[in-house]
């Protein structure tokens, strides 16, 4: 089985819809999922993910499957003197890396919500046939599955550090996801019995690339050109 966490298009954030723009590289996005032999469609809630995800779901003609536990972690923010208040995901590396993460993160607490988006995502996986015990899952029912998971730059990487079983913070402050952005995960079965994720792309824009289309910046707060 393959996952392919997608990023939603470039959004209009106020509107929780996608841009002129957006709608362009969702086009270039459902013709480079349709090629991947996408099988199964999984979505978050809101409104700009599932504007991206309905060009794809068009062009295979079938179906998504809503989870509420794939939407933006919208309330998992902080306040940073001097930038400001930012996503959790959105803390300067430079103060995470001078030993700063206790301090800005102190006093909050998602433990609880990082643990019930785990859980979530671990339930759905078992229902494609794959049991996670220890950080590797137990092969139930085998299977050559493609499956897009259209969802948000924020719970993308919490969830890619869940998978990989990366420290949350250093992926949170060291990757990036770019609008419709494809990062793409096999589990990697060397045996009958167990397969652990192994990530064959992270953020993958080729799509763009083929179609013409520009690199948004959507989620780089600075110096992107």
């Amino acid at each position: 089985m393959r996952i392919y966490i997608v990023r939603h298009a470039d959004p209009d954030y106020a509107n929780d819809s996608i841009t002129p723009a957006g709608h362009l590289e969702a086009r270039a996005l459902a013709e480079r999922l349709h090629a991947e032999g996408i099988n199964r469609i999984f979505c978050s809630p809101l409104g700009r993910a599932r504007q991206t995800m309905q060009y794809t779901a068009d062009r295979l003609n079938r179906a998504a499957e809503v989870h509420d536990w794939m939407q933006e972690l919208s309330d998992m923010r902080i306040e940073l003197p001097p930038w400001g208040n930012l996503a959790a995901w959105d803390i300067p590396a430079e103060v995470v890396h001078a030993g700063g993460a206790e301090q800005a993160y102190a006093g909050l607490d998602f433990s609880h919500k990082i643990q019930a988006i785990n859980e979530d995502s671990d339930a759905l996986l078992a229902r494609l046939g794959y049991v996670r015990k220890d950080g590797r899952y137990h092969v139930v029912q085998p299977n050559e599955d493609r499956v897009a998971m259209f969802c948000h730059n924020g719970l993308g990487l919490t969830w890619l550090a869940h998978l990989l079983r990366m420290p949350l913070v250093s992926v949170w402050t060291s990757f990036w996801l770019a609008p419709t952005s494809v990062t793409t995960i096999l589990f990697d079965q060397r045996s009958p019995e167990w397969a652990v994720p192994r990530c064959l792309a992270v953020g993958d824009t080729s799509h763009l690339h083929k179609a013409g289309l520009p690199i948004l910046p959507r989620g780089i707060i600075t110096n992107y050109v």
